[in-house]
């Protein structure tokens, strides 16, 4: 099988190394691909917004599959470019793209799907904000969860004690031509799950749990995210099964009914509150970094999960076969992130943090004059794996402390409180 992965990052990263752990491998291109995917896989210089030359690309390669992993270009219609082109692909029309694309019209979805979700409020006008944080925050709770409604690589969301912040916020992205959603806040640890879907049938993968925080103990301001782990010793057992046939499933019904088939990754980002199960959001694609953590305890083949899901094929009776053990990403993030990063930083000390066990997935990396640098606000995810998830996070962190950049810095505290048995809620206020 041949196989083009669109994307540069981290998670397109993870995708590639997974498949290229199948047996037999499939021949794998990338575009544009980033120095560590470099070395599983044929790198060609097209953008993830140039939906025209991954067009031409995939025809040229005349590939079996295409794996689109990031947001922006599902959003702007890549998987329906391709397949009108004859291609087969792994990845939502822009229509149903909207799930992530648009929170207000995701919430509209669950509405009409039944999905428990927080209570929320859209607001288009300054002189809306202050009505609907009563609204949705009628008690006066607090924290104040403010989101743009649109894209915003993960860090569009505020959520705040500080009425005035999440005030300022809200008028920000309504300054900057966008609309703002509010949100009742949900306590309660957050989930992180990928559901596969063919359009019809629904196959959840295994769940994971992100950091958002920039800081240790969930401090400092949401990022694209700082880390994971899996498994969840502390979830239910039954969560997976519970999420597609009260979230997923009917969601994918909703959608088909509307004529609006959703082919790809429902990534289905949670919360288990006091109330019960309740949506987050829901994202389009892979999560990252959570990614990073899932594919590498996925046992089952994986290429083949994915095409027959693209080709409207999926066999929900399939098990998907997971490895025991555990594991835990820390991502090393430039100097400045998530605000005003700074790039062109030598990165060193890679080799040796795979010798210690760990691997390393590049996300913001480039080759300057012979050398690797940073290239973006995270840079690399380095994963550890361990029987259980303090041999995991060890791994890891030790990974990450081999590495040099300049001014980088990661959180130290992924998988801890879960790793210590702590089984309460606080730890997923990431």
């Amino acid at each position: 099988m041949k196989i083009l992965v669109i994307g540069s990052g981290a998670r397109e990263h993870a995708i590639i190394r997974r498949l290229a752990a199948d047996r037999p491998s499939p021949e794998l291109h990338a575009a544009p691909g980033n120095p560590g995917i470099a070395r599983l896989a044929t790198c060609h210089d097209v953008l993830s917004t140039d939906l025209d030359a991954q067009v031409r690309l995939a025809q040229q390669l005349a590939v079996d599959l295409v794996v689109i992993g990031p947001e922006q270009p599902l959003v702007a219609g890549a998987a329906d470019r391709l397949r009108e082109a004859g291609l087969t692909v792994f990845g939502p029309s822009a229509a149903a793209a909207r799930l992530e694309g648009s929170k207000s019209w995701a919430k509209e979805i669950m509405a009409a799907a039944g999905v428990p979700t927080a209570a929320s409020v859209t607001v288009t006008a300054a002189e809306q904000i202050e009505p609907g944080l009563d609204r949705v925050n009628p008690l006066s709770d607090v924290p104040f969860v403010v989101k743009a409604d649109g894209l915003a690589a993960g860090k569009g969301v505020v959520v705040t004690d500080d009425r005035r912040a999440a005030v300022a916020h809200a008028e920000a992205v309504l300054a900057a031509g966008g609309s703002v959603v509010l949100e009742e806040h949900l306590d309660g640890p957050e989930i992180s799950l990928f559901c596969v879907s063919d359009g019809t049938r629904v196959v959840s993968l295994a769940p994971a749990q992100d950091f958002k925080r920039a800081l240790d103990e969930d401090r400092g301001p949401n990022t694209g995210g700082m880390g994971a782990y899996s498994p969840l010793p502390w979830a239910p057992e039954d969560l997976a099964e519970t999420v597609v046939r009260t979230v997923a499933r009917p969601t994918v019904d909703e959608l088909a009914a509307r004529g609006i088939p959703f082919v790809g990754i429902l990534y289905c980002g949670l919360a288990l509150t006091r109330r019960g199960l309740r949506v987050i959001e829901f994202n389009a694609r892979f999560g990252d970094p959570e990614t990073q953590v899932v594919l590498e305890r996925l046992a089952s083949p994986f290429a083949p999960l994915l095409h027959d899901a693209a080709r409207g094929e999926l066999d929900e009776r399939q098990g998907l076969q997971w490895h025991e053990d555990a594991a835990v990403a820390v991502v090393l993030a430039s100097a400045g992130y998530p605000a005003t990063v700074r790039t062109g930083d030598v990165i060193t000390g890679i080799d040796a943090c795979e010798a210690l066990g760990a691997h390393v997935l590049h996300a913001g990396t480039a080759r300057l004059d012979g050398e690797l640098v940073s290239a973006g606000g995270r840079v690399l995810s380095v994963v550890g794996t361990g029987s259980d998830l303090e041999g995991a996070r060890t791994l890891a962190l030790a990974g990450v402390e081999a590495i040099g950049l300049e001014g980088g810095h990661h959180r130290s505290d992924i998988a801890r409180r879960a790793a210590a048995d702590a089984l309460g809620t606080a730890e997923g206020r990431a």
